[in-house]
């Protein structure tokens, strides 16, 4: 039986894989492998600190981090106490951190750096709480560096050499392993409360669906408080005894998988649109006879993939040139990402079948799944071999879906939350009857396979009282090289909108080539020729919708949407309310005389 507690993961990958490289980070002199009794020592030593400090079992300790190694150490020591980890995203602003300070009620906070230990001083000024900096800082009242406090740990590990092992295997599958705050993409954050059995019970159906084993390295670069990285990034690949290697930042992912060369990247579906649009941009640059041969090969590729999509034979002819293009044109993509990934997952909001079509296409797949928060987090995944386009496969191993009237997706098993922390009312609006609401529409289609249509409060009625989901169309506006972000609008109005936020390198570039005069971005985009470029665009979608869900008109926002501006959340989802109150009067000039008359 697989270990049914989180530390016991950890732990059983100590004991039977013995890894000189379990870890990775990079530093001044190159990249770090830390081998797995090390880690085991330094997470040690961290826990029975952290017990000085006064945490026990059931405490809360909340963890304000970038992505670095110290984050799963963290965790693990936490964990290992039987305590509770609290993570919190690391561009939430001060106000935003002492909201989830203030409800969680932490024993100790433990903060990455300086810029993240002024934040926490800062959140819990009214409540002060015991801080703990990974980096070294200067002595302050309160403030404890982690180097420091490891060194206290280690000489009460040789006091007490069996304390952390006898708390860790006090740990009960039953107990709390962490309280994750949900994005809050329509007010104000809650809290999903986690068991170990929820977490480890994903983890051990995932790993029946996907091959992970030792031989495996995840170049991990997702955050770490959200849960899909957290489970899929770090449980999932202790218990298969796979390699971790931490990216320095997201803008150094393939820098880095170049030098680490993983075999497994997970990843959200930004992140592959952004992968392919580079790559269409670059062969766009080559010179004509280059820009051919991958054009051809990628076709061949195509054909390729689509006949792997449709369960069918490509003929002999087609099955060469697919070879021939995968040498000449898909080889050549994947050793800029180190030319050993043959796995990709992707989370957190639907991938357009394009983008997973140009993965295939190259030879890398990529297995799209689906899930929440509060659901540990899969739900469903689709299985590599039979994986299918515009679908988030079937419900892994235990789990259990069903369709509502409404067209809502219900899920019930041992991955589903305990309830949010400090509120029933929200508990009993997403259980009832044993049942998760999840909040989002589908269908399950012939074979079992879940096809997700939208979120349910996304999804857009029109006052002709046609239903219009959202995010597919999105999804396939930002496949093209002019759009970074684009966010559909038109509920309960006569036609539906669009803002789109310009991919401004390109467009910059383009009207550089073409000579468009502008001094600004305000300028450039008030350019008609501008206007025509985008409006060709949507041209091009329109035609293959229904006459309900065709875009009729559109602008062009000056600036790129952004965290701080509260106009994304931590995972980078747009929040749709917000845009419509930020942007209510260009909304409304987009519906003209239509927008008066519906008044």
């Amino acid at each position: 039986m697989p270990p049914e507690t989180l530390i016991g993961i950890f732990l059983d990958a100590v004991s039977t894989h013995r890894k000189p490289d379990l870890f990775q980070r990079k530093g001044p002199q190159g990249w770090e492998s830390i081998p797995a009794e090390r880690a085991l020592a330094e997470i040690e030593s961290l826990a029975l600190a952290l017990r000085e400090l006064g945490v026990s079992r059931g405490d809360r300790v909340a963890l304000l981090s970038e992505n670095r190694v110290e984050w799963p150490f963290t965790d693990l020591a936490v964990l290992g106490l039987g305590a509770i980890t609290v993570p919190i995203y690391p561009s939430l602003t001060a106000a935003q951190v002492r909201y989830l300070m203030d409800d969680s009620e932490p024993r100790v906070a433990v903060v990455s750096g300086q810029e993240q230990l002024d934040k926490m001083r800062e959140a819990t000024r009214a409540r002060p709480v015991p801080l703990v900096c990974m980096d070294p800082v200067p002595a302050a009242p309160g403030v404890h560096a982690m180097p420091a406090l490891v060194e206290r740990g280690r000489a009460i590990r040789q006091r007490e050499p069996d304390a952390f092992g006898a708390s860790a295997g006090a740990v009960r599958p039953d107990d709390i392993a962490t309280i994750i705050y949900t994005s809050g993409t329509t007010g104000e954050p809650k809290g999903a409360i986690l068991t170990h059995r929820n977490i480890a019970s994903d983890v051990a159906a995932c790993l029946e669906v996907v091959d992970l084993g030792p031989g495996d390295r995840c170049l991990s670069f997702l955050p770490l408080c959200h849960v899909f990285e957290r489970m899929a990034g770090l449980y999932a690949h202790l218990a298969a005894g796979a390699s971790i290697a931490y990216a320095e930042s997201m803008d150094t992912v393939a820098a880095n998988a170049a030098e680490v060369r993983p075999t497994v990247l997970c990843g959200v579906p930004r992140f592959y649109e952004k992968v392919y649009a580079r790559v269409m941009d670059n062969a766009r640059r080559e010179r004509p006879l280059r820009r051919g041969i991958f054009h051809w090969g990628l076709e061949a590729g195509r054909r390729r993939a689509q006949a792997h999509f449709e369960r069918r034979s490509l003929p002999p002819l087609a099955a060469l040139e697919a070879m021939i293009g995968d040498r000449l044109v898909g080889a050549r993509v994947r050793e800029r990402i180190g030319g050993r990934v043959r796995l990709c997952i992707s989370g957190g909001a639907p991938l357009a079948p394009k983008v997973l079509e140009f993965f295939f296409a190259i030879g890398v797949r990529v297995l799209e799944g689906y899930g929440l928060t509060e659901t540990s987090p899969v739900i469903c995944l689709n299985p590599p071999g039979r994986e299918k386009s515009g679908s988030v496969g079937p419900p892994i191993p235990g789990v259990e879906v069903r369709i509502d009237g409404d067209g809502e997706i219900l899920t019930r098993g041992p991955h589903v939350m305990l309830g949010y922390y400090r509120n029933e009312a929200a508990t009993r609006e997403a259980l009832r009857d044993g049942w998760f609401h999840t909040g989002d529409i589908g269908h399950l289609d012939e074979d079992g396979y879940l096809v997700i249509t939208d979120r349910l409060k996304d999804l857009l009625v029109t006052a002709g009282g046609k239903k219009v989901a959202p995010q597919p169309l999105e999804a396939r506006l930002k496949t093209s090289k002019w759009v970074s972000e684009a966010v559909l609008l038109g509920d309960q109005r006569p036609y539906v909108v669009a803002l789109i936020v310009p991919n401004f390198a390109n467009l910059e570039a383009e009207a550089r080539e073409r000579g468009w005069p502008h001094k600004s971005v305000d300028e450039l985009i008030a350019n008609p020729a501008v206007h025509a470029l985008y409006q060709s665009l949507i041209d091009q979608i329109n035609p293959e919708l229904a006459r309900f869900e065709q875009i009729k008109k559109f602008a062009l926002l000056d600036h790129e949407l952004t965290q701080e501006a509260g106009e994304l959340t931590p995972t980078l989802k747009v929040k749709r309310r917000v845009m419509m109150e930020r942007y209510a009067s260009l909304i409304e000039s987009l519906y003209g005389a239509a927008a008066s008359a519906a008044g």
